[in-house]
């Protein structure tokens, strides 16, 4: 049976009547009606036809193809300046450390007593034993020699009109010790914690936006110019609730510089390079960390420290000289004359001679130069089929990380306690900090080997096993422990508990920052901004569980921990829908993220018709009607692409 379909343009349809009713045109091959006058309307008025402007000639794709034609033009990472954008890309990445963990040194809670008074009003210089302050990981320090060993009271012994602090940071006075911080103002240090979380998290989300609109040079460059401003202010608060609110517009202002260094790094770079030189940054920025102690320990007060980290970025004053736009956003927004300019100057800055280009793509450039540019915001990606999904999974992904690396962290703190594995701040400090920085060291085999995708499926299923083995298989030793004759104690539940504990962290902070770099890679480039702003938020949103559940003294913490283990089976499945963006070209626009589409986990044999078939393969069956006419020299048992049916 011949397949009767008519297109909608061509000549087998039937063309559509005007708004008067008439058909333009005769139907089955009679000659088209002679040319008359306009037509007029019931008041004798000609009706004059209005031109309907041609659509826009798309923009040539050799300019949107920027790793294949634009980058080796410039010469990739080979060029000098190339390396020296990357390398100033590196630098900032020490002090944006310094300000992430600065928190640890500024709010951490310190041990405290009362001071006693005479019956004149003289202080003794003796500690009364009222009060003594247990940390947020467990440990409770001695006190001075000499003096009572501090007892824990309850709260009516909390009226106290001066404490003697001692504190584990380093420093000689926090903020806690500045305002009193104690006892009925504790509410206030978590306070404190949230704001520069919160500001980081609308940060990211607003300057994510901000950076697809106007550009990555201005939200840096702005960013660090408001960074000065509330940071050095945040040294001069007058008591906490200005300190608090500095602090939000600091993080804010950081989230700016963090995003915007983090895009221009990845845009920079060729395929095969982006991974390594984004974890480059990630190792600076974990130096940032270690070297912390050290400098709260020079520093000696809280105001000098929170100043000492913030005057660094007066350098960063330089890149409005010396660090030009992003060429590749720049070429995907077609603004096709700046983007000249900047070809120009990198040829210029890396003695090229322009008779290399191959591929014409500065003649090609002159021809669209005229070109209006096309800016998009992220909200395009809610139309999106392909797009949208694949943000959302990593977003989840990051939340996840980072959601349950508290948990797995203050579970290993509380039977450290126990077991009197460390019992000092700068024990638990370099702790945490070493399990990162082998979290990252173990990132670069596993992608390298296994992909952005394999890698991410592999750390959170060792995330999974660790949270789901810690709330399972922990009660069960427990239970056995009881018995007489089991033979346990609860020192090997905590042994456990530890071991779990560090795989879980080891595990979850690499899924938390390669769902980060997974969706920088995948987000075009006309929207990355906005895509990094979400994940990187989401990351924002994990953190901020820990002193959420430090404000409610850790109560709900094991339904907790047991919401994010069961996101972690959740995640399991959805990154198997992600596709692999190794050693691929980055999406421009966002036709081009909607290809990303997903492959197989595991490359098929060679002569096996895979399951999925990729775009190239898809068939076009569109064209069936124009061989309706000679079906029937076809025969019966023969189906339409040639094989014969049983």
């Amino acid at each position: 049976m011949a397949i009767d379909r008519r297109r909608e343009t061509g000549g087998g349809g039937r063309p559509l009547p005007e708004e008067n009713g008439s058909v333009p045109g005769a139907v089955g091959g009679d000659a088209a009606a002679p040319p008359g006058p306009p037509p007029a309307n019931a008041a004798g008025v000609e009706i004059q036809a209005v031109p309907v402007p041609p659509p826009a000639a798309a923009c040539s794709p050799l300019l949107l193809d920027y790793d294949g034609s634009v980058l080796p033009f410039l010469g990739g990472l080979g060029g000098r300046y190339q390396r020296t954008l990357v390398l100033l890309t590196w630098v900032p990445a020490l002090v944006i450390g310094f300000s992430k963990f600065s928190d640890s040194f500024l709010l951490d809670q310190p041990d405290f007593w009362c001071r006693e008074a005479d019956g004149q009003g003289n202080w003794s210089g003796t500690l009364a034993p009222i009060h003594a302050n247990h940390s947020g990981n467990g440990s409770i320090f001695p006190p001075p020699p000499g003096l009572p060993t501090p007892a824990t009271g309850n709260a009516s012994e909390c009226g106290c009109r001066e404490w003697h602090y001692r504190i584990r940071a380093g420093l000689v006075q926090n903020v806690v010790s500045k305002w009193d911080l104690v006892c009925d103002s504790a509410w206030k240090v978590h306070i404190a914690k949230f704001s520069l979380l919160v500001g980081l998290i609308f940060g990211h989300l607003i300057t994510g936006c901000i950076a697809d609109w106007v550009g990555r040079r201005p939200v840096l460059l702005f960013s660090v110019i408001f960074i000065l401003i509330f940071g050095l202010t945040v040294a001069l608060s007058v008591n906490v609730t200005m300190f608090s609110t500095l602090r939000f517009f600091e993080g804010f202002c950081l989230a700016g510089i963090v995003l915007s260094l983090y895009a221009l790094r990845i845009e920079l770079c060729p395929p095969g390079h982006r991974f390594m030189i984004t974890m480059v940054a990630s190792f600076i920025e974990m130096a940032g960390q270690f070297l912390m102690p050290g400098l709260a320990a020079l520093c000696r007060d809280w105001q000098v420290l929170q100043a000492v980290i913030i005057c660094p970025f007066l350098l960063m004053l330089l890149y409005w000289v010396i660090f030009p736009e992003s060429l590749r956003w720049l070429m995907a927004t077609q603004q096709f004359e700046a983007s000249k300019e900047l070809i120009l100057q990198f040829t210029h800055k890396n003695r090229m001679n322009t008779e290399s280009d191959i591929k014409g793509v500065v003649p090609e450039l002159e021809k669209e130069i005229t070109r209006r540019p096309k800016k998009v915001c992220i909200v395009k990606v809610v139309g999106t089929r392909n797009l949208w999904k694949n943000i959302v999974v990593l977003c989840v992904n990051s939340l996840t990380g980072y959601g349950i690396h508290h948990c797995f962290a203050k579970s290993m703190m509380g039977h450290e306690a126990k077991m009197a594995i460390t019992h000092n701040f700068y024990a638990d400090y370099y702790t945490m900090a070493g399990i990162a920085l082998a979290s990252c060291l173990a990132m670069c085999p596993v992608v390298g080997f296994l992909g952005r995708r394999g890698g991410l499926l592999l750390f959170m299923i060792l995330t999974a096993l660790a949270s789901l083995l810690q709330l399972g298989l922990l009660n069960l030793i427990g239970k056995y422990s009881q018995l007489p004759d089991s033979g346990m104690s609860d020192s090997v539940k905590d042994k456990f508990s530890v071991a779990f504990s560090i795989v879980g962290m080891f595990s979850s902070h690499a899924v938390g920052s390669l769902s980060v770099f997974f969706c920088a890679e995948i987000t075009p480039t006309v929207i990355r901004g906005g895509g990094l702003g979400l994940v990187l938020a989401s990351a924002g949103f994990g953190r901020l569980t820990a002193p959420i559940m430090e404000l409610h003294n850790q109560k709900g913490y094991f339904l907790h921990h047991v919401i994010f283990a069961c996101c972690t089976l959740i995640c399991i499945i959805c990154i198997l829908l992600l596709p692999e963006s190794k050693n691929q070209n980055l999406p421009e626009n966002i036709p081009d993220g909607e290809h990303y589409t997903r492959q197989p986990l595991l490359p098929h044999k060679k002569g096996e018709q895979p399951l999925l078939l990729t775009n190239s393969e898809l068939k076009d069956y569109s064209g069936l009607h124009d061989s309706a006419a000679v079906s029937d020299g076809i025969p019966e048992n023969t189906t339409a692409n040639g094989m014969k049916s049983m």
